[in-house]
């Protein structure tokens, strides 16, 4: 494959609002007994739940691979990225000449087919872990449940035939919290900003529409997402600040906003 060029970094940033509980599921290793039964993922050092990058990457990735595939027929070959007993099958390029014509994989990146070396495609989105904005820490501090930040959900599974129940308990970050938004685009192909970024777009779109975490379609996850600023910055720009008409700052994203960005990186 030719050798990739980077020509820019476009910064989108913005707020993910949780507009129902959401769970997004840590270990249960080293639980205590009479510990929750499905805990949220924590930072470590703050005690504080976040979104890890790769939850809500994944998860736009899967929702575009589904909108695109009536159009894009090579997302019709999967790939199993689980085990033999527990597969995992996803659309991933083979090689990097595929991914680089296929718009699920030069966005979200692909690795070499099983006998391939050296054939990765990187992925051209950078999505980071989404941390409680200040406003909501201090907010989720002062709330009585018994819980750092978070709520309980009690739940039980019943029985058809003897009714019996298996209650359990689910950690959820509750409905309100605010996570801060950043994620970085890659700009390698002038003619490729439109497509991919209106395709981040699509994704992010659907995704209000859909659910973030695990158990949506028990009413978990409705997220909220305001996209704040797009901000551009050329090579030629991050080289000679003096160069302003190498650099944007946009307060919006959407396709009037897309179209100022490839104009700017095709004068190049």
């Amino acid at each position: 494959m030719e050798k990739r060029i980077l020509l820019g970094k476009a910064v989108i940033t913005g707020i993910v609002v949780c507009e129902t509980g959401m769970h997004i599921g840590a270990s249960k290793e080293n639980m205590e007994i009479g510990a929750i039964d499905a805990p949220v993922v924590r930072d470590p050092v703050t005690r504080q739940p976040y979104i890890p990058g790769s939850s809500l990457k994944g998860k736009l990735r899967a929702l575009l691979e589904k909108a695109l595939a009536s159009s894009e027929p090579q997302l019709a070959k999967k790939r199993n990225i689980g085990t033999p007993k527990n597969q995992i099958m996803i659309h991933v390029c083979d090689k990097s000449e595929e991914a680089i014509n296929c718009k699920l994989c030069r966005l979200f990146g692909s690795t070499a087919g099983r006998g391939e070396r050296d054939d990765n495609f990187p992925s051209r989105l950078i999505v980071r872990d989404l941390y409680l904005t200040p406003e909501s820490v201090e907010r989720l501090s002062d709330i009585d449940t018994g819980l750092q930040y978070t709520e309980w959900k009690f739940e039980n599974a019943i029985d058809r035939v003897t009714s019996a129940a298996n209650p359990r308990q689910i950690e959820r970050v509750p409905r309100g919290a605010e996570f801060e938004l950043d994620v970085v685009y890659n700009v390698e192909d002038p003619d490729h900003i439109g497509t991919d970024l209106k395709n981040l777009k699509l994704a992010f779109d659907l995704l209000e529409l859909d659910a973030l975490g695990g158990h949506g379609s028990r009413g978990y996850g409705k997220v909220k997402i305001q996209l704040k600023s797009v901000e551009v910055k050329t090579i030629e720009y991050l080289k000679d600040s003096t160069k302003k008409d190498k650099y944007l700052n946009l307060q919006n994203f959407d396709d009037n906003a897309i179209t100022s960005m490839a104009n700017i990186f095709k004068t190049m």
